[in-house]
């Protein structure tokens, strides 16, 4: 890769999820990446802090990962295209630095690779940072982007996506991803890179002829900081009116149709082909977005009963539930600790849902 040319940018080649997302974000035009390591995302930092040097970007590995999200405000705000990493405990300690992004309307990309907890919990896949990302972990009322990936190829598109998205709407994006999918080692076809930026109207310059512009998120007076919120709510509405995405797979005569995001979403195909050759009309419905949640394609569905699989505690399964609004019953089955659901765990319940033997949750 370099500066100047696509040559070979459509080659396919091997790599992890995780260094997929760096790829992603150099093809996207990233200018910095500012992180600390942390399993199960350390890769991404790896391989920035090996790629982004040698295209003449910059790469910070920061004292924190505070002081990260603090760089990323920075970068943002003189208009270059930013991104961080991290997973759950790091993204903890990120939360205000994104509540701040928010407020001042700064676009940046952060990829969550989640795993096990609560606490220091371990280095498994889960989904369990669900609630904190999509609903918003820090202080204030704001909400972000939520793209969620379940292959490297993902990996690589969506972080490009996320690039877009964060400058079309001001907004901090996440990249909401698992463990598995971070560390799985796929074929991946590197898109061809975006046309340089120029540099966003509302960016800070610190030139000699800088622009005169100003960017803050502290508004002192009530009715001021309230026209800020009420700004933000529209912006909020628009991004889900425009932005839903999601994937439809054997949904149209379904009798049964299970929503799993990430990883789970890839072995629940397996299981709804292999439940399809059996006779059972089983579909998936796979949330693409989180934030914004695909409400549309799942009040679509002709199913009369859902079946919800996550890696948690059952976070999403609140946000289906609320979606249909006791139009029909939602079923649940998780897994957590770093654990998985099987194929075959996930045909089991589904029998168990058509024999009656499953109580909606």
């Amino acid at each position: 890769m370099n500066n100047t040319t696509a040559e070979n940018y459509t080659n396919k080649i091997l790599l992890k999820g995780n260094e997929a997302a760096v790829y992603g974000a150099l093809l996207a035009g990233c200018d910095c990446f500012f992180g600390y390591p942390i399993t199960p995302a350390s890769e991404i930092a790896h391989a920035a802090a090996l790629l982004f040097p040698r295209l003449g970007r910059v790469f910070v590995q920061a004292e924190s990962e505070t002081a990260a999200i603090n760089m990323v405000m920075g970068a943002s705000a003189t208009g270059r295209r930013v991104m961080t990493a991290s997973s759950g405990l790091g993204i903890s300690l990120k939360q205000e630095g994104v509540s701040y992004l928010a407020g001042s309307e700064l676009p940046a990309v952060i990829i969550d690779v989640m795993r096990g907890g609560p606490g220091l919990g371990n280095i498994g896949p889960e989904q369990s940072d669900y609630n904190q990302v999509i609903k918003g972990g820090g202080h204030g009322n704001y909400r972000c982007i939520v793209l969620s990936p379940n292959s490297a190829q993902e990996m690589c598109e969506m972080t490009m996506t996320a690039f877009d998205l964060a400058e079309k709407y001001r907004t901090p994006v996440y990249v909401l991803t698992d463990g598995l999918v971070g560390q799985m080692l796929e074929s991946v076809e590197l898109p061809e890179p975006r046309p340089q930026q120029q540099l966003p109207s509302w960016a800070l310059n610190g030139v000699k002829n800088s622009r005169n512009n100003y960017i803050t998120s502290i508004f002192l007076e009530y009715d001021e900081l309230e026209a800020v919120n009420l700004k933000l709510c529209a912006k909020y509405r628009a991004i889900e009116a425009a932005e839903q995405r999601q994937e439809n797979y054997y949904t149209d005569d379904a009798e049964l149709v299970i929503i799993a995001y990430g990883i789970v979403s890839r072995l629940a195909r397996t299981a709804v082909q292999r439940m399809r050759r059996d006779g059972l009309k089983v579909g998936l419905l796979r949330p693409r977005t989180l934030f914004p949640f695909p409400k549309t394609a799942i009040r679509a569905l002709a199913a009369p009963q859902l079946l919800c699989i996550e890696m948690s505690n059952g976070q999403m399964v609140d946000d289906v539930k609320l979606t249909v609004n006791c139009g029909k019953p939602v079923h649940f089955y998780n897994r957590m600790g770093g654990n998985t659901p099987s194929v075959e765990e996930i045909i089991n319940k589904c029998h168990s849902v058509f024999a009656g033997k499953s109580e909606a949750y």
